[in-house]
């Protein structure tokens, strides 16, 4: 009997594992490790000249948790995905073993040593205006969507340009 038992025990636990696995999400893809970072960053420069924007370089990986944390808020949080669909062209940047962009991150001051993810901010003009550590971005086990809002909404075009603030004290 106790051998029945223990028979029927197992066949529960492994069909309870099976079943779990199939249930299961597949893991995120949003880094691209083939993807020609150089040539990814040159497109979005030349439509954020066209269209009035900003870059925005969210540099990490797939292996990630921050990572595909911070890009679900973007776009399932309809306040940021428009800040962020309205301001900037966005390029995931991807830092895997199997590709780390060191030319990239080299050209744009190694921002890798803040960690991941991590943000690079590019004018129209490709230069570099900011570089945001997530850290402070970050509340509990997420971003908090109030200070991510803050932080594409102070380095947005209409904030960078001499413009909006002339004639005002």
């Amino acid at each position: 009997m106790k051998r029945l038992l223990l028979i029927a025990g197992l066949l529960t636990a492994s069909m309870t594992t099976i079943r779990a696995q199939d249930t299961a999400k597949p893991a995120p893809h949003i880094y691209n490790p083939q993807a020609d970072a150089q040539q990814d960053i040159k497109s979005a420069v030349a439509k954020a000249r066209k269209e009035n924007k900003h870059v925005l370089l969210q540099l990490g990986g797939n292996w990630c948790i921050w990572c595909i944390r911070f890009n679900t808020l973007t776009t399932t949080d309809s306040t940021l995905n428009q800040l962020l669909r309205q301001n900037y062209e966005v390029v995931h940047v991807n830092y895997s073993p199997e590709n780390k962009n060191e030319a990239t991150l080299a050209q744009l001051g190694y921002p890798q040593r803040f960690g991941f993810p991590v943000f690079v901010v590019l004018d129209e003009k490709g230069n570099r205006i900011h570089t945001q550590n997530s850290a402070y971005l970050e509340e509990g086990k997420g971003h908090s969507p109030k200070l991510v809002a803050e932080f594409l909404q102070q380095w947005a075009p209409a904030a960078t340009n001499p413009k909006t603030y002339a004639g005002k004290h």
